[in-house]
């Protein structure tokens, strides 16, 4: 199975490309990448406010009348809403002694290298805030997918597979179709897409104890939001029981109704229409792992492992449902709460 988006749904590559024609921030691009399947497939728009993005959403459709000849039909008209989906900053800032930065020889090399600790830091928050974020305990924080998916009686609780586990050690399984119109990740209006890198140059800051020292300063930063525009584009695969998973026992059993290979292919028929958005589903490293071994098995024809490029152009190994990227998140938990 195959999704298409169209050439205007931009990636964080993409978008990196475009505003930074000297390299500087496809690198830090590329960093992100490494240690955040996501943005593999995440689309990015700017956004038409100074802290996010707005826009209307289609609440009900206009009502239309069969018609026959020499009489007419009443006047209709769709409803609609607006929506403002806001966005977080995320902000880090690295000081690195100059002498230290000295003994290395490539100072810019070694700041780099230094500093790759902070975009990993940057990396975990921003996916932890994609699905658990949650403005009402946080406000600082994004309204992520969990807490938007977050009941079995809700208005979209069509989109929530429940997968049967009852105990402390559950996790989630995420399809997300990306696109403009579906789920994207928005940017404030005159920024830029992604993680912004600032040299600060050499000052003095001060240690522990007030004593000032030279230092060589730059500051990360990185403008981001989540919106989803049309609900019917994620499914959660929710209450999947860690254990069960791992014995293949119980609600994971080959024969339950609730194991995770039935679930996901409900959850693609839960996306109406594939080819307005670009599939991947999201999983934690322990069902990750699971779903790999599963692809070696050669009876499995649903899951497959294929030779894959990334935006970089850098060659790997990609596991697919159903011809669909299984992307590994190690910050989707194992310890969820039931979601009834």
């Amino acid at each position: 199975m195959t999704s298409a988006l169209t050439s205007t749904a931009l990636t964080l590559a993409d978008w990196s490309k475009r505003l930074d024609p000297d390299g500087k921030v496809p690198k830090i691009a590329e960093l992100l990448n490494q240690t955040n399947e996501i943005l593999e497939d995440c689309v990015h728009i700017e956004g038409n406010l100074p802290t996010g993005h707005r826009f209307t959403l289609r609440t009900g459709l206009p009502t239309v009348y069969y018609r026959t000849l020499n009489q007419g039909v009443p006047t209709s008209k769709s409803t609609t809403t607006q929506v403002d989906e806001a966005c977080g900053i995320l902000e880090a800032r690295s000081h690195i002694d100059v002498e230290l930065a000295k003994l290395n020889g490539n100072s810019a090399a070694f700041r780099l290298s230094e500093d790759s600790g902070f975009l990993e830091a940057m990396n975990q928050t921003w996916v932890n805030g994609l699905f658990y974020g949650n403005p009402g305990t946080d406000p600082r924080q994004v309204l992520g997918l969990s807490t938007r998916y977050s009941s079995l009686s809700a208005g979209n609780a069509q989109n929530i597979i429940d997968a049967g586990g009852s105990g402390s050690d559950n996790t989630s399984i995420w399809l997300v179709g990306w696109g403009e119109d579906t789920v994207a990740c928005p940017f404030p209006k005159g920024s830029m897409a992604g993680l912004m890198h600032q040299d600060l140059g050499e000052e003095t800051v001060y240690d522990s104890n007030n004593y000032g020292y030279q230092a060589l300063r730059t500051l990360y930063q990185w403008k981001t939001g989540l919106m989803v525009k049309d609900w019917r584009y994620a499914v959660r695969i929710a209450n999947v029981d860690v254990s069960d998973l791992v014995g293949q026992t119980g609600t994971q059993a080959s024969t339950a109704s609730t194991a995770i290979i039935k679930a996901m292919s409900r959850a693609i028929d839960r996306i109406p229409f594939p080819g307005r958005c670009k599939l991947a589903f999201y999983a934690n490293r322990t069902v990750y792992s699971g779903l790999k071994v599963a692809a070696l098995d050669k009876s499995n024809y649903a899951l497959g492992i294929q030779d894959a490029i990334t935006q970089f152009g850098n060659a790997y190994q990609m596991t697919t449902f159903l011809g669909i990227p299984l992307r590994k998140v190690d910050q989707i938990s194992n310890a969820e709460t039931r979601v009834t």
